[in-house]
């Protein structure tokens, strides 16, 4: 059991750092619009981005973590530990994006943590 969360670990770490390098990749070509005629330049301009590429290759990095979890445990146990991402996001989107964390959205993050408590319990 504790391999098992080891590996949901490093998949939650790993899918945010993901998704921030997405995140930074898409910052970096600005306000995007998908339409019928410039689909094809639009993603070819996301899929040559390299903070794109590196994010979604560390993002399945993580799957693979996850699925190895998935061998050790049932999916009802390993499933809320995934919304440990939120408490990491809701971090690094203030640290490394400057945005506004409102009182709301810490309490919502913190039920969450609170959830996953509950459910490591069981």
């Amino acid at each position: 059991m504790t391999l098992a969360i080891v590996y949901i670990l490093i998949s939650v770490i790993a899918g945010a750092i993901g998704q921030i390098l997405l995140k930074k990749g898409m910052g970096s070509m600005g306000p995007l619009t998908l339409t019928i005629n410039q689909l094809g330049s639009t993603l070819w301009h996301i899929g040559t981005n390299p903070y794109v590429i590196t994010g979604l290759a560390i993002y399945m990095g993580g799957v693979v973590f996850w699925l190895t979890a998935l061998s050790h445990v049932d999916l009802s146990y390993a499933y809320p530990f995934a919304s440990l991402g939120y408490v990491v996001m809701l971090i690094a989107s203030w640290l490394l994006f400057n945005e506004n964390i409102t009182p709301l959205r810490l309490l919502g993050t913190l039920v969450v943590c609170l959830g996953v408590l509950l459910i490591s319990r069981s």
